[in-house]
């Protein structure tokens, strides 16, 4: 259990001897054999004389079967395809995605959030259907939704260092320090994730401003056409990936304390709701309509944080303050 999330958890036990029984070691006891020359014959004969009959002794197996490839190796589209998104995503994972040892493990509060998600997608298709057949509608939705999915960490690289500040002021006086020293790794994502967009934006405007197509391309227009060659096919889902798992975990901000990401997550869609509310105004329909449409979602989502942050107080003894 828990202790307060900042005490030592309950360590492993400690293995006993390395002999059969518990004993201290392997072989046999010291002392001449008993039983003629050569000792007693063994209890079970083979290759493995110490091992206790079957069931419990070693099972034949089977050798492993050689993995084909077939249609999806390096050689075709497909393949290549799948090891460029596997290298982007294997990257976006390690810089934005570690979860550290703060963070709180609970299936129930993921799967209620899953539910949260798609329900609330259901109920935007639903007010679409029914109240606003417009046909660029749903490629407003689309826009909306990609939009928010790039600006969010923008929005938390703004916001974030706020809601720390005072998360990290709400703590008790003796556990500020602590709080403070481990403001490393989001920080260490939040630099890598701006050295991306540094990166692609130093390859992709100089090649649009200076690589022409019609006159003689000299050894730099060749390495910049490469360069952003290499940002187009790598660095864009690359990019995607991590916004979305920069968004997701807050930039690591787990790893600071395993009640910040929701209380991150509670700021964010409010600050998506404030946008949109002054940007698009009310949809149409009826005022519950409108209502439901404009606070359903982050009504929603702050009823599932303050479930969650509830939930590791009382199942995970996870708290700020005594």
């Amino acid at each position: 259990m828990a202790t307060g999330g900042w005490g030592p958890g309950n360590g492993l036990g400690q293995p006993g001897g390395n002999g059969p029984g518990g004993q201290g070691g392997w072989g046999a006891p010291y002392g001449p054999p008993q039983g003629g020359p050569y000792g007693p014959p063994p209890p079970n004969p083979g290759p493995y004389p110490n091992q206790p009959p079957y069931p419990y002794g070693l099972q034949p197996t089977r050798p492993a079967a050689r993995r084909r490839r077939g249609c999806l190796s390096f050689g075709t589209p497909f393949g290549l395809v799948g090891a460029i998104l596997r290298s982007a995503h294997r990257v976006a994972t390690r810089l934005f995605a570690q979860e550290g040892d703060g963070r709180i493990e609970d299936r129930i509060v993921d799967r209620v959030q899953l539910a949260r998600t798609v329900l609330g997608a259901a109920a935007t298709i639903a007010l679409i259907l029914a109240y606003n057949v417009n046909p660029n509608r749903w490629e407003d939705a689309a826009y909306g939704g990609a939009a928010q999915l790039i600006v969010a960490p923008f929005v938390l690289i703004i916001a974030a260092p706020l809601v720390i500040i005072g998360f990290i002021y709400y703590a008790p006086p003796h556990l500020r320090p602590h709080l403070r020293s481990r403001l490393r790794v989001p920080l260490k994502a939040v630099g890598w994730y701006v050295l991306t967009l540094v990166v692609m934006s130093g390859i992709l405007v100089p090649t649009a401003l200076t690589v022409d197509a019609d006159d003689g391309k000299s050894w730099w227009e060749y390495a910049l056409a490469v360069a952003s060659l290499i940002v187009i096919v790598w660095g864009f889902p690359f990019f995607f990936m991590a916004s979305l798992y920069s968004a997701r975990s807050a930039f690591n901000s787990a790893q600071v304390h395993p009640m910040l990401p929701p209380v991150l997550t509670l700021t964010l869609v409010w600050v998506f709701a404030a946008f949109s509310l002054i940007g698009d105004g009310l949809p149409g329909g009826p005022p519950v309509v409108q209502f439901c449409s404009t606070l359903g979602g982050p009504l929603s989502v702050t009823a599932v944080s303050l479930w969650e942050l509830r939930r590791m107080k009382t199942r995970f003894g996870v708290t700020l303050r005594p």
